[in-house]
């Protein structure tokens, strides 16, 4: 059933396939004109070979005919003895090609036949394989994942040998005393600038008990310096 149309139906709307209505529960149609439905698509087989029964009574072979066919020339051969007498660039290749002529040997039936195939045992079996069945007395009773876990613990226990070893022949860790005796001291800078009146004035608060006290502390200070933090030496310890 095709949805109704209002108007005149041209010649034209019936093979552009925009204009074409798809029928319903049918696929639309492109426009293409077909023959009626008598028409017989193919070619009519004219041969007669006379079926089944007469190929099974008399089975005619293909025989090879080698007359009035000229032999091919053999380029392979034309290029070798091309390269034998000393020529290599392609237009004197190409000029001993239309100066010679070689020619292929022609085929016979005897080049066709291939040798008969092997002699297969009669108990010889095709294929491949089956896998060995699994046991499914293994499988309820979980020992794969046993197994498994056994594995992974032997090489557990290999990989904290390694890292044991390897830490025992690695370096010693640095300590604070070590750090300090390798430290350089640090070269002491120079003193602020004063004006010449406020050069023989001294600080107005000291917090230190006595001078012996002073000097005490900044050499304690200066030794740590190497192993605390910041450019004064004054942050936190470096090493633990």
């Amino acid at each position: 059933m095709e949805s109704p149309r209002v108007g005149v139906v041209r010649e034209s709307m019936l093979h552009r396939p925009l204009l074409i209505k798809p029928a319903l529960g049918k696929t639309k149609s492109r426009g293409l004109s077909y023959p009626g439905p008598d028409f017989v698509f193919g070619t009519a087989t004219t041969v007669r070979d006379g079926g089944v029964p007469e190929a099974i009574s008399s089975w005619h072979t293909h025989t090879m005919s080698t007359r009035n066919r000229e032999a091919e020339r053999d380029f392979i051969a034309l290029n070798r003895e091309g390269v034998k007498s000393g020529l290599v660039t392609a237009k004197e290749l190409h000029q001993y090609r239309a100066t010679h002529d070689i020619r292929r040997q022609p085929l016979t039936r005897e080049g066709f036949r291939r040798s008969a195939p092997a002699r297969i045992p009669p108990d010889a079996s095709f294929g491949i394989t089956n896998k060995p069945s699994t046991p499914i007395s293994e499988l309820m009773e979980y020992k794969y994942a046993q197994k498994w876990l056994e594995e992974q613990q032997v090489k557990d226990k290999i990989l904290q040998a390694h890292r044991h070893k390897k830490a025992q022949l690695g370096r010693i860790q640095d300590t604070r005393t070590t750090m300090l005796r390798k430290s350089r001291p640090l070269p002491e800078p120079p003193s602020m600038w004063k004006m010449p009146r406020f050069q023989q004035v001294g600080p107005a608060l000291d917090t230190f008990r006595d001078p012996e006290a002073r000097k005490k502390a900044m050499s304690a200070h200066h030794s740590e310096s190497a192993s605390r933090r910041g450019i004064l030496g004054q942050g936190t310890y470096t090493v633990d």
